[in-house]
Formats: C-alpha cells, structure tokens, sequence
C-alpha cells in the first residue's frame, strides 16, 4: 500500500464549528464597514492630550447620540442583541481572533475566554469596538478568515 505524498492530497483544513454562520458575520461586517466607512463618529478628538486620556481616543461630539442617531448603527445593534449567547460569543472571539492575529490553534483557547467573559454587555462591547476602535470589521474578517471562511462568498 502506498501513501499519498503532501503534494498529491494535501490535508483537508478543518474549520472549527461555529455557532454563528459565516453569512451573520459577514453581515455584521458589511454593516461595520458601512460606519467605518463614513467616519462620522470616528475621528479621535484633535484637542484631546494622549498622555492626559491613558492613550485613549476620545470621540468627538458631533451632538447626540451615534447609536440612537444611525439607523446603521441600530439595525447592526439590533442584530447583534437578537443573537443567542453562543452566537454572541462566538462573535466576541472572532473580533479577538482578528485582533491578536490569532490562527485556527489558537480558536478553542479565544472561544472559552470569550465564553468567560460574555455577560449582557456583550452586544455593548462589539459596538464600542466599532465606536472607538473603528476596526471591527476588519477584526472579524480576520477571525473568519483564520478559520478558513471568508465573505467573499456571501450572498450579501
């Protein structure tokens, strides 16, 4: 009997199972990108002082409230809120995934402290990294993508 050589069948990547699809998180991307995008609520403030706010940007104040004025931000936050705690989770470590430059080794470590952290600010804490960071989608089409996913499929 002879074995297959690495060139001649190359070993299948598994994607870990998710409980969120891969079409809700490129939809949540989609709808991030669209905010990103504009960058009405995402300019760091000129007049703030890094050393003064702990190397915080601090938004500026374009008056009201960027949830409760955009209809991009609330339709996103209303799909985020209408997602299971699994799905939520698995959300939370994909962003986290993509942020720390994670590889498919490293997904049941960032799941299980994703699991740990997840309370009824999840959905909050996606939207603050939206707010503030600006790079939500990009950190979840980097999770995806080191799952072995990736939206360019997606039929949205």
């Amino acid at each position: 009997m002879r074995r297959a050589t690495e060139s001649e069948s190359p070993t299948p990547v598994l994607q870990p199972p998710l409980t969120i699809s891969a079409e809700q998180v490129c939809f949540v991307i989609l709808k991030a990108r669209e905010v990103e995008t504009r960058g009405t609520f995402l300019e760091p403030d000129p007049e703030s002082n890094p050393s003064d706010d702990n190397e915080v940007d601090v938004l500026e104040d374009h008056g009201g409230d960027p949830v409760v004025d955009d209809p991009v931000i609330q339709e996103l936050a209303s799909f985020v809120d209408g997602l299971s705690d699994a799905e939520k989770v698995d959300l939370m470590a994909l962003a986290w995934l993509g942020r720390d430059g994670g590889e498919l080794d490293d997904w049941s470590e960032t799941r299980e402290e994703a699991l740990r952290a997840h309370n009824e600010s999840t959905a909050d804490y996606l939207l603050k990294m939206l707010l503030l960071k600006s790079e939500l989608g990009t950190f979840l089409e980097a999770g995806l993508s080191a799952l072995g996913f990736s939206c360019e499929d997606s039929p949205l």
